[in-house]
């Protein structure tokens, strides 16, 4: 199956204290760090990469146009609990925690947090 989703460049502005936070999340959803580069590859071949660019300016707003988010998926609840037990100390704030796990509807059972520089990730289980 082709994946739906090539890849992710991430522009952010302190890449050590990103790659700490990102790195620890992506680990808990099953990517795993490549060698000698800041990428980390899902096992479907998707892979994000992180950088600071002389490009960038400004401040990242997720409430401004563009990705507002980014969606990504754990097996079980059992690892989501986890997730929010372990998010804080690695620099992740937790979005709504008093609807957690239901914040995003009873149906759908989700974590939402955001890292230090604002980006907001919602971790979804299964699909």
């Amino acid at each position: 199956m082709t994946r739906a989703l090539h890849h992710l460049d991430l522009w952010v502005d302190d890449v050590a204290r990103a790659e700490g936070e990102w790195g620890w999340l992506l680990a808990a959803c099953g990517w795993r760090r490549e060698d000698g580069v800041r990428s980390w590859v899902h096992p479907d071949g998707t892979y994000v990469f992180m950088e600071h660019s002389p490009d960038q300016h400004g401040d990242h707003d997720r409430l401004r146009p563009g990705i507002n988010h980014l969606a990504l998926t754990v097996a079980t609840r059992d690892e989501l609990d986890r997730m929010r037990t372990e998010a804080a100390g690695h620099g992740w704030q937790e979005m709504y925690a008093d609807r957690y796990p239901h914040a995003g509807g009873e149906q759908h059972v989700a974590l939402y947090v955001e890292s230090s520089e604002g980006f907001e990730v919602e971790v979804v289980v299964g699909d």
